[in-house]
């Protein structure tokens, strides 16, 4: 349903969040990384995190369930290659140091969403950083044929409950987007078990 929407709306998505400041959560998370750390974009959308990752000298692997997204994300990323994947379809060779969800896995029914942190959870190395991002509250609601989980912190920590990876922190922004401030977010940086990769 939420990919339908997004290959539907894929140049309005790109204009609506592509020039959205991102900066203090990017602080926020990058600065827990090694130097050259690789990241693992999950949901990528059109590609504007995995591109400022890569400027800031970053490996990146992005991937995105929407053809129509990954094809905006390929021409932004130029030479650095967006997968078509799902995620629990997604898998890499090689354990990453950091998963990347921003604003994605809020299209996860909250059913599937132990499942899809237990899977993701997997392509990361021991200590590996996890971040995400969900609508703060404790429902699934659909608008404009998208569907919405949102998390509370109670709700985030149950979902990961059976899984590699504990909560390392968590705050609350407003919506970076003009005349959405608003509306209340939940980030999470989130670690993977020490000797679990």
């Amino acid at each position: 349903m939420s990919i339908n929407y997004y290959n539907e709306n894929a140049a309005e998505f790109h204009a609506d969040t592509a020039s959205v400041d991102m900066a203090a959560l990017y602080e926020e998370f990058l600065l827990r990384l090694p130097v050259g750390a690789h990241i693992i974009d999950a949901g990528c959308g059109s590609g504007r995190d995995a591109l400022a990752f890569l400027k800031a000298g970053f490996r990146v692997t992005a991937f995105d369930a929407s053809p129509a997204l990954v094809a905006i994300a390929q021409e932004r990323l130029g030479t650095e290659k967006v997968k078509l994947a799902t995620f629990d379809e997604f898998s890499i060779s090689e354990p990453s140091d950091a998963i990347w969800a921003c604003a994605s896995l809020l299209h996860v029914p909250f059913v599937g969403l132990p499942h899809t942190f237990l899977h993701l959870a997997e392509q990361l190395k021991s200590k590996g950083l996890f971040y995400c991002s969900f609508k703060y509250g404790d429902d699934e609601v659909e608008r404009g044929g998208r569907r919405f989980t949102n998390l509370t912190e109670a709700r985030l920590a149950d979902v990961i409950q059976n899984s590699d990876l504990a909560i390392q922190k968590t705050w609350i922004t407003g919506d970076a987007r003009p005349d959405r401030e608003n509306e209340k977010w939940l980030n999470a940086i989130l670690v993977k078990s020490e000797g679990k990769d």
